[in-house]
């Protein structure tokens, strides 16, 4: 009797999940009506789509929409640097040309002074174009024009210091070549189930494989952290630090300065964690962004200096 009764309890049950689960596609494939309605007063046009349907344009269209925005930003700033590389080149060609000047009429008082004589200097002044042209010079203007192209020079050297800093902060590459078994975004937690926010990327990778710096920085924190097992945590600049969890130890310190590629700790399966995996992070101006983004610019493995 208690074997019937466990039978029919199992069949009303998958007869209930059967049940949901058409009811879900049924709305998933529910038709919306659109319509299309003319000024000139003209007969309206009905256009029908599945609700899925409408869902998924709405997604591409906000996918699209976001690639569009940031396709325009790096153009935007691709552009504004070449036009401040064009600007310094026009000022170096401008400053070899005033150089060339100046030789050429120093060049030309050595030759005129050579000659030692007072009458021969001056039957030379006349005859003489290049010191003409020389003797012509606006020397307040050429210190002026002196002073701008150092003042440019100086320019240069702190816009390009400021894009090698930002350069040098910006996480690249991979921190260890491996799978990648859990994205960054939402998931069912692995070991507790229920849905989550997961802010880093999870490698998949045997115990004890190197990990690296993925930029150059200080490490602000290196030790067990509860959950997240043996922690390395690396502060680059320009609000850039990136997070590496899981370790089975840490090769750094505190306060350590690191290089990109500098091998910081092992991989392992400490703290909360299913199985040996490298969780990464990374973090901009305080807020936790797709580690994938910077993986996938750089599209190489980091190698061992």
């Amino acid at each position: 009797m208690h074997i019937i009764l466990d039978l029919y309890r199992k069949a009303v049950k998958k007869h209930c999940v059967m049940y949901k689960l058409k009811q879900f596609l049924r709305k998933l494939f529910t038709p919306v009506t659109i319509m299309l309605i003319p000024h000139d007063g003209k007969r309206t046009i009905n256009i029908k789509l599945p609700s899925i349907g409408v869902f998924t344009s709405v997604v591409l269209w906000l996918v699209g929409s976001i690639y569009v925005v940031s396709a325009a930003v790096n153009t935007i700033e691709y552009y504004h640097m070449r036009k401040k590389l064009s600007f310094y080149t026009a000022q170096f060609a401008e400053l070899k040309a005033t150089i060339t000047t100046l030789k050429e009429a120093e060049t030309e008082f050595e030759r005129i002074l050579s000659f030692k004589n007072k009458d021969k200097i001056l039957e030379n002044v006349d005859s003489k174009v290049a010191l003409q042209d020389a003797g012509s010079i606006d020397m307040n203007l050429l210190k002026g024009q002196i002073k701008q192209t150092i003042d440019t020079v100086g320019s240069i050297r702190e816009f390009l210091s400021a894009q090698k800093d930002v350069y040098m902060a910006t996480p690249r590459g991979w921190p260890a070549t491996g799978r990648i078994t859990s994205e960054f975004g939402q998931r069912e937690n692995p070991r507790y189930g229920g849905s989550e926010f997961h802010s880093g990327l999870d490698i998949s990778i045997p115990s004890g494989t190197p990990v690296r710096a993925t930029a150059a920085g200080i490490v602000s924190f290196s030790g067990w952290s509860s959950g997240n097992g043996n922690l390395v945590v690396i502060e680059h600049g320009s609000g850039y630090s990136t997070f590496y969890a899981h370790n089975s130890s840490t090769l750094v310190r505190i306060g350590q300065k690191v290089s990109r590629g500098d091998v910081i700790s092992y991989s392992g399966s400490t703290g909360n964690s299913t199985g040996p995996h490298l969780h990464y992070e990374v973090w901009h101006l305080g807020k936790a962004v797709n580690p994938r983004n910077f993986i996938m610019e750089a599209k190489y493995a980091l190698q061992e200096k």
